[in-house]
């Protein structure tokens, strides 16, 4: 409605682009002209990654980097306490994609104005990462995790360097 498509030889092409760049729900697009009178449009819609509160209401983080309002989705996702850049979440979560962790595994993320992230697992145990964190750190986490199964402790704190210290 907002083009003049009378006639596919004045179709400008960067406003098509425009109003697609508009719609937070496109990943990747591809537009073709077919002619005589066909444009072709191949759309991947975004995954979202997690829940964020940004000025009293809940957007969803999708892997474009862009956010949507949340219109009563139920969806599992972490919830992001904090504001982090965008960007840098979607660093993070490559890491932890990188790691042994499942990303499915994570109930919520907190992010801290230092840069520093803290994991909340859907088992209730809270992770606090250093700066640095590597996946490399994730997976020695995700290993001491395994190896002390049935434990009793709720927080592993891995921000000192060379130590994990557990409280109850």
């Amino acid at each position: 409605k907002n083009l003049n498509l009378d006639n596919i030889f004045f179709i400008n092409k960067s406003e098509i682009i425009k109003l697609i760049n508009a719609n937070s729900l496109i990943e990747r697009y591809e537009v073709f002209k077919k002619y005589p009178s066909t444009i072709n449009i191949k759309i991947v819609k975004t995954t979202f990654y997690a829940k964020i509160n940004n000025e009293g209401k809940t957007f969803l983080i999708g892997s474009n980097g862009k956010l949507t309002l949340n219109k009563s989705d139920d969806r599992e996702l972490p919830y992001i306490f904090g504001k982090p850049n965008i960007n840098e979440f979607l660093k993070f979560k490559k890491i932890i994609d990188k790691s042994k962790f499942s990303y499915t595994q994570i109930k919520d993320l907190y992010f801290f104005p230092s840069n520093r992230w803290d994991l909340k697992l859907k088992n209730d145990i809270l992770l606090k990462l250093p700066n640095n964190f590597t996946y490399e750190k994730l997976d020695y986490l995700y290993e001491f995790l395994e190896n002390y199964k049935g434990e009793n402790f709720n927080i592993v704190d891995a921000r000192i360097e060379n130590q994990i210290i557990l409280n109850e």
